[in-house]
């Protein structure tokens, strides 16, 4: 589906004022839902892992990106690079219940390891790493829904 497609898909929703809308083909699905306050919530969904956005640099400051921002600890001295939700889904620690946690608190992190599961209207997402360091936060909780954009770890980047 291209972008022209989906825009043309969000006026029919605004133009007929539509409250949810859904349309499935070829193992794409595009799922539109109007929030009470505001435009359209568009969430879309396909067979692929979904990696965080890659970081940029920024003189004299920690690894930051598109999807990602610096975040002082506590104490203010420390800069952390935050991994935020790419996607609106259900988040998850582990590949399955019971099963060890793809990373915890206090552990090395390495580019492209996965650090969650977040599911999507059925589809699991590995989310990875973008950042080299050491796992200093989990902002989400297992199995709670996220948003997108939302802080799901705090990274101590290398």
């Amino acid at each position: 589906m291209t972008f022209d497609e989906i825009k043309q898909l969000l006026e029919v929703v605004r133009e007929h004022e539509l409250a949810e809308f859904e349309l499935e083909r070829e193992g794409f699905k595009i799922r539109v839902r109007k929030q009470p306050a505001g435009p359209p919530a568009v969430a879309l969904a396909a067979p692929v892992t979904i990696h965080s956005p890659a970081p940029t640099a920024v003189p004299g400051a920690a690894p930051a990106a598109a999807g990602a921002s610096a975040d002082a600890d506590e104490d203010g001295s420390v800069e952390l690079a935050v991994v935020k939700s790419p996607i609106v889904g259900t988040f998850y620690r582990s590949p399955e219940p019971g099963a060890a946690l793809f990373v915890d608190v206090g552990q090395p992190v390495r580019k492209n390891q996965v650090l969650c599961i977040i599911e999507a209207m059925k589809l699991m997402n590995e989310i990875t790493s973008e950042y080299e360091g050491e796992l200093v936060k989990v902002y989400v909780e297992n199995g709670q829904p996220v948003q997108y954009g939302e802080r799901l770890f705090a990274i101590k980047a290398k």
